[in-house]
């Protein structure tokens, strides 16, 4: 279980404009604490700044203002205490499974006996079996994106940051790659912080919803998901669910018109 907490001070991020265009401000002062072991998706419209905050969060960006800390010690580059998964494919494509899983325990130096069965177990958890030596291009979208999953994992992070991770799976394929997900959190308890567009998906996964507004982004609501663990497909027809959703719709409704207004 993740024993580190999270806290997002201030932070601010601005990008410089190009010719006589002036700077754009995509995030305004955030503020946002996230305890040991939850489970936190990040819901707003399409450029709110959520996947600069998360960047930000992984270190693969910097703050123009604010500080990001783990435990107090603040975040100023990538780190093993933080696992991305990305929604694009990021597979090394010379790698196979296996190698991809293990790529960075070799980084750290681990033992080969220890990193291959490290790799081995995250290969089972997956439901990889059978594909350790297949290369990226062998795969379906879906088993790309749970190796990517079992790579992050394998390292043991504090932190799991997922952006959009399943936003180009398929309807059926993005249900189970959801429900793989929580069976993998409820074991491990690490913390999540997952970036999505989809407001069931926010439901489904997660026991706090945060809604950003349209640019530049700042946290509008923070809601509580009062629903139980484990959670499966049949808590989606549930009136609990409808409820919460119905309000995240009106959460978030006028921040869609905005930004594509905008």
């Amino acid at each position: 279980m993740s024993r580190k907490t999270l806290r997002i001070a201030g932070v601010t991020r601005s990008f410089p404009g190009r010719g006589k265009a002036g700077p754009t401000l995509a995030l305004q002062p955030t503020d946002l604490t996230v305890q040991p072991g939850e489970f936190v998706a990040i819901l707003g419209p399409s450029g709110c700044g959520k996947s600069t905050l998360l960047r930000i969060v992984a270190g693969l960006d910097r703050p123009t203002a604010g500080a990001v800390t783990l435990d107090g010690v603040a975040v100023t580059a990538p780190g093993p205490d933080r696992g991305m998964v990305f929604q694009s494919y990021t597979l090394f494509p010379w790698l196979t499974v296996a190698q991809n899983i293990r790529f960075g325990l070799e980084e750290r130096g681990l033992p080969l006996a220890e990193q291959a069965a490290i790799a081995d177990r995250f290969i089972a958890r997956t439901g990889l079996r059978g594909f350790e030596n297949h290369w990226p291009r062998q795969l379906s979208g879906g088993m790309q994106q749970r190796c990517a999953l079992a790579r992050a994992l394998a390292n043991d992070p504090e932190i799991l940051l997922l952006d959009e991770p399943f936003g180009a799976l398929d309807h059926q394929t993005r249900e189970l790659m959801q429900e793989l997900l929580l069976e993998i959190w409820e074991a491990d308890r690490k913390t999540v912080l997952f970036v999505t567009h989809d407001i069931d998906e926010a439901i489904f996964l997660a026991n706090r919803v945060v809604v950003m507004s349209a640019r530049p982004g700042r946290i509008k609501a923070d809601v509580a998901v009062p629903l139980s663990y484990p959670r499966d497909w049949t808590m989606k027809t549930t009136p609990d669910f409808a409820t919460l959703k119905a309000r995240l719709m009106g959460e978030i409704r006028d921040e869609v018109r905005k930004a594509a207004m905008a």
